[in-house]
């Protein structure tokens, strides 16, 4: 190729000189001012014109010939290989805690003290604050007395009754006013017991909302918020249809963006019951919360894992085309020389699951085949290219 560009540069060449030439004594021929001589002249020239275009032509043949990269398309592309496929759902949810309460009294009465404060940690059954028992105090002491004498008076007859001293129906009834006044007691205790509130479980005092001194309701008025932050999760709605897929162990990486805090944790319970009214399913994830960073009502993003191909092929979802019977399709290279040039195969494919940019191809291509990437949507199906990078 470098002798036939050689020989045509010094074609030029020639024929520059000579047209130097040529044109000196084509002047000298406009001089003479005569007809036939001009003539002649002009018919000299078109004969040699005719001549250097022949031989042109000859030369373009021949690099068209040799030169067998030219108008052949740059193209980019890489090797398909198999690696490890995780697909995630995305979805948001919101943290929460089993053990966030908004304590109520038992009692109707006046709520004579409050022995905890905002930010306090208590202790699960700590006595967090008293209400006024209305005189029961002093019934339960009277009726502690009462029993007391219906006790000794039940020891003796019994004592007498095992003695074969006095009748049946003295020992009987004893034996009965002792265990009424027991009971009595006992009823009393657990009704004044009502008049004390303690912690269900160990935590810290988020909130005082009543204050001493205010009369409270049973069941209605909210005294204080307990909350214990060591057993956090995120409850979260998941569509039916990954019902087969999610599900308890699975693993989730958490994301917190108002904390900038990611944390990789797993399905601690997925719900077996199906909502008519959203199609969905609960979902709960374990939240490990050491440091306390994780407040209850966050505003979680969730990745759950739902599904693995340890060998799966994964390309660019940007190369694809589909043709007009719906088939996707890519372009692999084949017959690739040592200079890189190759031919555009188009080849059919199947797709499966997608992740971001990629997604994964089930049937079509094999680990290891080389596909086009830049400039898949320019060629054309067994069209030569070259490729220049991977």
């Amino acid at each position: 190729m470098k002798q036939i560009y050689s020989l045509f540069i010094v074609s030029i060449l020639l024929v520059s000189c000579g047209g130097e030439k040529k044109r000196n004594s084509v002047e000298k021929v406009l001089e003479s001012n005569n007809l036939t001589t001009i003539r002649a002249k002009r018919a000299e020239l078109v004969n040699d014109q005719e001549t250097i275009n022949s031989k042109i032509k000859l030369l373009d043949e021949a690099i068209s010939k040799l030169d067998t990269v030219k108008h052949v398309p740059l193209i980019t592309a890489f090797k398909a290989e198999t690696e490890v496929f995780n697909h995630t759902l995305e979805i948001q949810g919101n943290v929460t805690t089993k053990n966030l309460l908004v304590i109520t009294p038992e009692y109707n009465g006046i709520l004579t003290n409050v022995y905890v404060k905002e930010g306090q940690k208590v202790s699960k059954g700590q006595l967090l604050a008293k209400i006024d028992d209305g005189g029961l105090s002093q019934q339960l002491a009277q009726l502690k007395i009462q029993a007391d004498l219906a006790k000794t008076t039940f020891e003796r007859q019994m004592r007498l009754w095992e003695q074969n001293i006095g009748s049946e129906i003295q020992y009987l009834q004893a034996k009965s006013t002792y265990e009424s006044q027991e009971e009595a007691v006992s009823q009393l205790e657990q009704q004044i017991a009502k008049t004390t509130v303690r912690a269900p479980f160990s935590g810290t005092i988020d909130d005082v909302i009543t204050e001493q001194g205010s009369v409270v309701a049973a069941g209605q008025t909210q005294l204080m918020r307990l909350v214990n932050l060591d057993d956090m999760y995120i409850e979260t709605d998941i569509p039916e249809r990954y019902i087969a897929d999610v599900t308890k162990g699975k693993n989730v990486i958490v994301d917190f963006p108002i904390l900038g805090t990611t944390i990789e944790t797993k399905v601690r319970q997925a719900g077996d019951y199906i909502n008519p009214n959203n199609r969905t399913f609960k979902v709960e994830v374990g939240i490990p919360n050491k440091d306390k960073s994780i407040k209850p009502n966050l505003t979680a993003r969730l990745k759950i894992n739902d599904y693995t191909n340890e060998n799966a092929l994964l390309i660019p979802q940007s190369i694809i085309s589909e043709n007009a019977n719906g088939e996707q399709y890519v372009y692999v290279i084949s017959d690739k020389n040592d200079k890189n040039i190759g031919v555009a195969n188009r080849v059919i494919i199947t797709t499966g699951k997608t992740q971001g940019d990629v997604i994964e191809v089930l049937s079509g291509i094999e680990n290891g085949t080389e596909i086009v990437q830049e400039g898949a949507r320019s060629v054309k199906d067994g069209q030569t290219v070259e490729i220049i990078n991977y």
